[in-house]
């Protein structure tokens, strides 16, 4: 049995060595030929290059970590970290502007866990739209400034063999605060919509109380008759009013309730006028 068994393993080592020998026939031949001359260059020049790219890496993050040392004598302040800064802060700004017309900020951050689904008109919009661009780039460069120094610089959570230039750690600092950024503007932009759907609104309304003063006594009569409100909040509303505020404003200056509230306090107001004009009429 154990005969039987040495027997097997010699002869698979003899199939192992077997593999090891040259190879016979055409194949062999052509495994065996000489390397061309033009692909011994190719090669050479690939590895070349790639050596150049991985020295040029290197060299950068060499760079960069001589000049965090400097800056850290200052504790991360002073003039020094200043120009530092700005140019950063230059250098983000460039490239989130190219990856918002691009689109490719999108991609960058739904890798990283935050899948803003933005809408083709989204899309179209920060394509044609220059100052949104610069808008939304300065906003997420100003808020990641802090957090990269913070991070990156006080707390060293750069280094440099960690295989990322400065540049590139704030890249991926400023990416993680474009979202809420993006989002931030979105909000705003839904606010400004409404506001001016309801400006609108309270415009007409306004236009529509400011002509029945004027119908019932004229501006100047009605500056007068003002005198005459006993009750201050519906002389300022009605004040107010003539100066063009909406509603929504005059309910704020005046801290009413609600928008009704004022609406109440100026029909009220023109109810008593038409009277006064009537009994002033008749009389």
């Amino acid at each position: 049995m154990r005969g039987d068994d040495e027997a097997a393993g010699r002869r698979s080592a003899a199939a192992r060595a077997r593999h090891l020998q040259p190879v016979a026939g055409e194949q062999g031949r052509l495994l065996g030929a000489p390397v061309p001359l033009e692909a011994q260059r190719e090669m050479n020049a690939a590895e070349a290059r790639q050596a150049k790219k991985l020295q040029g890496s290197l060299d950068r993050r060499m760079a960069d970590q001589r000049m965090v040392q400097l800056l850290s004598g200052s504790g991360f302040t002073g003039p020094h970290y200043v120009r530092f800064e700005d140019e950063l802060a230059r250098y983000g700004i460039s490239v989130l502007r190219g990856w918002l017309y691009s689109g490719y900020v999108f991609k960058l951050v739904a890798a990283r866990g935050f899948d803003l689904k933005p809408h083709e008109l989204e899309l179209e919009e920060l394509a044609q739209d220059s100052d949104l661009r610069e808008e939304l780039a300065m906003m997420t460069v100003a808020r990641a400034l802090p957090v990269f120094r913070q991070r990156a610089l006080v707390e060293a959570g750069w280094r440099a063999e960690g295989g990322a230039s400065i540049t590139t750690y704030f890249m991926g600092a400023s990416a993680y605060e474009f979202p809420n950024e993006y989002r931030r503007h979105g909000v705003q932009q839904k606010r400004w919509r409404r506001s001016l759907a309801t400006e609108e609104i309270t415009t007409k309304e306004r236009f529509a109380v400011h002509g029945v003063a004027e119908e019932v006594l004229g501006n100047l009569r009605v500056l007068k008759d003002l005198q005459d409100i006993d009750d201050p909040r519906t002389r300022a509303a009605v004040a107010l009013t003539i100066d063009g505020y909406t509603q929504e404003e005059i309910q704020q200056l005046v801290d009413a309730t609600s928008i009704r509230a004022i609406e109440g306090l100026l029909y009220r107001w023109r109810t008593k006028a038409k009277q006064r004009e009537k009994r002033g009429f008749h009389g």
